[in-house]
């Protein structure tokens, strides 16, 4: 007989191999939450830094150095400024800050594109940015991830008559940066893909890849088809329970009626 084969036991890491591991995972774990909290911090102190250079005497005050003041009296600013251009004499002058705007030679350019843009993103009925696609893009066989930001208008549209979109194509790892694709509709394929989890896919260069939509619902229908057997299986031993009492208790009744009886 062949002798037996002990199967071979699993090595296990020394000390400095255990150091590494631990090292990696307190890696995994502290680096999110360090690099949250240091942009946080350093938007932060560029929003109160701003706030302290434009209004005059700002850093004079006693919480002036309190981080995050600046923020909120930005953010109280901004509100109060909207609720005064709501009203009639907001839009009275408006009109003429914006008529002094379009007759400066270079500036009218700069503000009316910047105000063009905001005015399409901030607008609800946008459908800007709402949209992910992928594109086959440098080549044949090569695609992108875009962002749909309308549907291609005006001169182009005159020019090429077709039914094209406009593809706007993020670059890694900076989504700010991009270029403008004009793209045939029929050539671009629409994905179920939030914006949200494309830019992520986009920063981080394909290493946070996010689930299907389809797995992500086959999986909450498990869960919630778990929850409906579990509510059923109560329900049903609620209703074994009360049948069980009904039926004592129409036995006790039987038993004290022919005991009545008897005497």
């Amino acid at each position: 007989m062949a002798p037996s084969q002990t199967p071979a036991q699993p090595h296990k890491p020394g000390f400095f191999g255990r150091l590494r591991s631990w090292f990696f995972t307190g890696l995994l774990v502290t680096a999110p939450v360090l690099l949250t909290v240091y942009i946080t911090w350093a938007a932060i102190e560029l929003i109160d830094g701003q706030v302290a250079s434009i209004l005059p005497g700002f850093g004079q005050l006693i919480f002036s150095d309190v981080p995050g003041v600046g923020l909120i009296v930005g953010v109280v600013l901004i509100t109060v400024i909207g609720a005064v251009a709501a009203g009639f004499l907001g839009r009275w002058i408006i009109r003429i800050g914006e008529s002094l705007l379009h007759r400066t030679p270079i500036v009218r350019t700069i503000y009316g594109a910047i105000k063009q843009i905001l005015e399409t993103v901030v607008s609800s009925q946008s459908d800007a940015f709402r949209e992910v696609v992928l594109v086959e893009y440098p080549r044949k066989g090569l695609w992108v991830i875009g962002f749909v930001t309308g549907n291609t208008k005006g001169e182009v549209h005159s020019l090429i008559k077709k039914n094209m979109v406009n593809v706007f194509v993020p670059t890694t790892p900076n989504p700010t940066s991009g270029f403008l694709l004009f793209c045939p509709r029929t050539e671009v394929i629409f994905m179920k893909m939030s914006v949200e989890a494309a830019v992520k896919l986009v920063v981080s260069g394909g290493i946070v890849t996010p689930p299907e939509p389809t797995v992500a619902k086959k999986v909450a229908k498990k869960a919630s088809n778990k929850g409906v057997a579990k509510k059923a299986g109560a329900k049903k031993a609620v209703a074994k329970k009360t049948v069980a009492k009904k039926a004592v208790t129409k036995k006790a009744g039987a038993k004290k009626k022919a005991a009545t009886k008897k005497s």
